[in-house]
């Protein structure tokens, strides 16, 4: 139990929190003051035990996985025997939690059971043993919390891997025990096993992917071109967050039947079938909440349409030809990530932006559009989406393409060498005697034009035992994994935003030797720093009432300043016949 907080530190989830300590405080409230008001012992015993349970629920399925990262809970294993489960965030994750979120939920947690051990002591001096009765109910609800929560917490240096969901895509299986090996790779190896896209076992090859902390895992004992597995895993996971607007543990596990029907439309056989989410919607309904009452009165639990979709039967497999609007639009996106690296001098290294064009089309009928841009040439590292015509886009630089009904992507790309950045950071470290003096300075560089906001600075602190660092714009946050969070949102026209402040450093260290590395963060809406500008969009057969439009928005990515002698690798995984695992980790 954390009972340290950080002064200084606010609330990072205050909806929960309140929600965390209402329920305790109101079984508590209305249990002593009923005796005033009501004499009818089957509403207090109804009001206070009800009140309680909600207490009860909110802590196991809510607040206790939100303000610590624990949960825990009880199911029946295939041999029909109870198995309590203890499950808590790996140690990185745990240490960003806020401290003042834990220490609320640990303090309530005990308090409230003392809070009911007095009021039962109290009801035995009194001799009323109905009242008992309510107290011994809420108080086994309490404990039975606070038991739970804390074998999560004692456990929760040991990472718990669970296996949610396993689909056999081909004919011949796979036995599950590559999963034990995977297992151990990753707990001996750790991040550095999870950054791995591509991982040759004794007996198979293994292409994974992590998104919200599931881990999606294919494997295969033949040899396959690497990025068709790698493509298939992230279209996997783009469905069913599509699907179940969202991505974790809880959805999967209540969504088993769609995400089954999901697979076996999307690959046949360990080879790609139907992949685009329009088409799919036609095949299988999306999980509501009448679906899921007529399935319950029913008894049918399944969601694929009796009908094929028309797109089966078109030459254009990934969009159906009855589509109908009254007003058709296509919107355009720019969305880019700046990924640079800056020494300490203010000196560029690297920089390079990773971009995508995103289009969100509501067009009658099946459309053909063309999309080009006045610069073509910066572009490197092209990929397209299969609607896109490859022999326009090669002789004239030029996108041609029928698009999926809604919103979708239609290309990525990089923009190499780039030499200005939007912001700039003047970092100065000076330690001496066991102490550490620090000076950060954030501007702008190169005005792009547009307001620069979201703007926000880390860096992992060194081996301190005490830091007091002040800034004259923004809000610092020291978290509990000792890292600086600095918050500026926007730059001020009458002053430059500066941090200063004073480390102590632990015992046995004079000065540092290491140079942290600094962590931007920021966002330009309506301007794409690449410089690629969209020339005209244009329809071949213009429909009646058509609005188009273009957006821009640039982001941060891998954008840092560090030594210059630090090593920098930047790289990806460029990645038949699979198998297919969905696990949590």
């Amino acid at each position: 139990m954390d009972l340290t907080q950080s002064p200084g530190e606010n609330y990072a989830n205050p909806r929960t929190c309140f929600f965390h300590v209402l329920f305790k405080a109101a079984a508590l409230a209305f249990y002593i003051l009923s005796a005033l008001f009501i004499d009818n012992f089957v509403i207090i015993f109804v009001v206070t035990v009800l009140l309680a349970a909600l207490d009860f629920w909110v802590v196991k399925n809510v607040s206790g996985r939100i303000l610590v990262g624990l949960r825990w809970w009880n199911e029946i294993n295939d041999l029909g025997e109870s198995v309590w489960k203890f499950e808590s965030l790996e140690q990185e994750s745990l240490a960003r939690l806020n401290k003042k979120d834990s220490w609320l939920f640990w303090w309530t947690l005990y308090l409230t059971a003392v809070a009911w051990v007095v009021l039962g002591i109290f009801s035995l001096i009194r001799f009323q043993a109905d009242y008992c009765l309510i107290i011994g109910v809420c108080l086994t609800l309490s404990v039975a919390n606070i038991i739970g929560f804390t074998k999560c917490r004692k456990g929760e240096k040991e990472v718990v891997w669970e296996v949610m969901l396993e689909k056999q895509l081909t004919g011949h299986r796979v036995d599950r025990s590559i999963c034990d090996w995977f297992w151990n790779q990753a707990i001996s190896q750790g991040d550095s096993f999870k950054q791995q896209s591509v991982i040759a076992s004794p007996t198979h090859y293994l292409f994974q992917i992590v998104r919200e902390g599931i881990t999606f895992l294919a494997c295969t004992q033949v040899e396959m071109p690497p990025l068709m597995a790698i493509e298939f895993l992230c279209r996997v996971a783009d469905v069913l967050s599509d699907y179940l607007e969202g991505l974790n543990e809880d959805l999967i596990k209540d969504n088993f039947v769609i995400v089954y029907e999901l697979l076996d439309e999307m690959i046949d056989n360990g080879f790609p079938l139907t992949t685009e989410p329009n088409i799919l919607r036609e095949m299988i309904s999306p999980p509501n909440i009448v679906s899921k009452m007529l399935s319950v009165v029913t008894g049918n639990s399944s969601n694929v349409s009796d009908t094929l979709p028309g797109a089966t039967s078109s030459c254009v497999p990934w969009r159906t030809s009855d589509i109908k609007y009254a007003n058709n639009e296509v919107y355009v996106d720019l969305v880019e990530e700046m990924d640079a690296i800056i020494n300490r001098d203010g000196v560029l290294v690297k920089c390079e932006i990773y971009g995508e064009v995103q289009v969100n089309s509501h067009i009658t009928g099946v459309p053909d559009l063309t999309l080009s841009f006045t610069n073509p040439s910066i572009l490197d590292d092209l990929r397209f989406h299969p609607c896109v015509r490859f022999r326009p886009w090669e002789s004239h630089q030029i996108l041609s393409f029928v698009p999926p009904d809604g919103q979708f992507k239609l290309m990525s790309y990089r923009v190499k060498k780039l030499k200005s950045i939007p912001i700039y950071v003047k970092p100065q470290l000076t330690s001496d005697a066991g102490t550490c003096r620090i000076n950060l300075m954030v501007g702008i560089k190169n005005d792009p034009g547009k307001m620069i906001d979201s703007i926000t600075l880390q860096f992992q602190l060194p081996p301190i035992l005490s830091a007091d660092l002040t800034s004259n714009h923004g809000v610092v946050n020291i978290l509990s994994n000792k890292i600086c969070s600095w918050s500026i949102d926007r730059i001020p026209k009458d002053r430059t935003p500066s941090l200063s402040g004073t480390l102590a450093v632990e015992t046995g260290l004079e000065r540092l030797h290491v140079f942290p590395i600094f962590q931007v963060g920021f966002r330009i809406q309506g301007v794409a720093l690449s410089g690629l500008q969209i020339d005209k969009l244009d329809l071949k057969v213009v429909p009646n009432r058509l609005y188009k439009g273009f957006r821009a928005l640039t982001r941060a990515g891998l954008y840092e300043v560090r030594d210059a002698s630090s090593a920098f690798i930047h790289g990806y995984c460029q990645i038949s016949n699979l198998d297919l695992y969905t696990f949590l980790g």
